[in-house]
């Protein structure tokens, strides 16, 4: 079979092409240029330098075709785009998704089509089976990786079944200790390098410094909301269907500047998220103040002092109609159902027990305990035991 790999530069793409190579298929690496701005990251260099020559090792290891396709014009409009209008919003967008989703499953998956591929395949952990239907149609299942240090399907869940039917992950059955275990024996130039960090494809950066580029920064207040603020004590109000109690657990709590107390300033509220507590410079507490809540509109954040600050805490979460997708289309739920999943709010967050209610004009997923920092913009993904079903973006 044809098939083209992401090379990035990393370890796990390299294991991904060695066993596809080892497996008799005829492979072809080629490497994603989508950021040409060494301005915000935090290396001494641009990293794709050093990313695309390794990447260029390891092809000549394998004794395989490689090229670099320059992608930048379009990451910056799908992907650096989004995030700026996203955050300026005081939205917590996840390029890493939406690369997946807009990039490397779309347009680079196209390129690679256009070669005359059959699949592509990247070094994620995460893995894909298929079955058929009744009427004999295949459905493809996404899987979380067999690493659950490494697990990555979170990163795919805004994928289709028709780009999940042509993509391959070699390396998910496997654990990151085998895959460094097989670049070293196969001689690959990544074996020991380090994973990388930071945004897809741009690096470790500096986020305030990355949205300066487009954000200006503005001074604006931080106050600190105190545990006896009074809506943390109020009793739940009784409510006349699911519907409306879904709606009053999904929903923020409005704060004011005369709820609290000016302890400190900011250079501007889109340069944070909900849940934050680096970066504040706040001292003269015994426990560290984190992000409750943003007003975007005053260029306010408002803090609590401890991760267990009532403030933090949500039960469930609203995801507008549009921003549902379903990666098992056959599951999708009707207005009026329920479904009992795990679900997780961000990468590496333990799955939790969850249930989902599909209405006429909105979608709740109502926790079995309390989540903390939910912020919206991004995604919560859903499960059912290792296979990923769907996602949405929060509200």
């Amino acid at each position: 079979m044809k098939i083209v790999v992401g090379l990035s530069g990393g370890v796990d793409s390299s294991v991904a092409a060695y066993l596809l190579k080892q497996q008799g298929h005829d492979v072809i690496g080629l490497f994603m240029r989508n950021w040409n701005d060494a301005s915000v990251t935090l290396e001494d260099e641009c990293p794709w330098i050093e990313d695309s020559n390794d990447a260029l090792l390891v092809a000549q290891k394998l004794g395989i075709p490689f090229q670099v396709i320059d992608m930048s014009a379009l990451y910056k409009e799908r992907i650096v785009d989004y995030m700026f209008a996203e955050y300026e919003r005081g939205r917590t967008p996840n390029p890493d998704v939406l690369c997946n989703r807009e990039v490397k499953f779309d347009v680079f998956l196209q390129t690679a089509l256009s070669l005359g591929a059959e699949k592509v395949a990247t070094g994620h952990y995460a893995q894909v089976t298929s079955s058929f239907d009744d009427n004999g149609e295949e459905i493809f299942h996404l899987l979380a990786g067999r690493d659950a240090n490494k697990d990555q399907s979170y990163f795919l869940c805004q994928l289709s079944q028709q780009q999940l039917s042509k993509s391959l992950f070699p390396i998910g059955h496997l654990s990151k200790p085998e895959v460094r275990e097989i670049a070293r024996e196969a001689g690959l130039a990544t074996a020991e390098k380090k994973d990388s960090q930071g945004l897809c494809f741009i690096g470790k950066v500096s986020l305030p410094e990355f949205l300066k580029q487009q954000i200006a920064p503005k001074e604006g207040e931080i106050v600190e909301i105190f545990p006896d603020f009074e809506a943390y004590h109020q009793p739940l109000p009784e409510f006349e269907n699911k519907r409306e109690e879904l709606e009053f657990l999904s929903a923020k709590i409005h704060y004011d500047k005369s709820d609290g107390k000016v302890i400190g300033k900011h250079q501007g509220a889109q340069y944070f998220t909900i849940g934050q507590s680096k970066g504040l410079g706040i001292g003269g507490h015994k426990g560290s103040c984190f992000i409750i809540s943003r007003d975007m509109q005053h260029n306010i954040l408002f803090v609590g002092e401890g991760r267990n600050f009532p403030g933090l805490f949500r039960k469930a979460l609203k995801i507008n109609n549009d921003e549902v997708h379903w990666v098992r289309e056959d599951l999708c739920l009707k207005p009026g159902e329920t479904m009992e999943v795990l679900a997780r709010i961000r990468y590496r967050q333990p799955l939790e027990k969850a249930v989902l209610y599909q209405f006429e004009d909105a979608f709740y997923i109502e926790f079995e305990n309390p989540q903390s920092a939910i912020a919206e913009g991004q995604f919560a993904a859903w499960y059912l035991g290792e296979e990923l079903l769907g996602s949405g973006v929060i509200a």
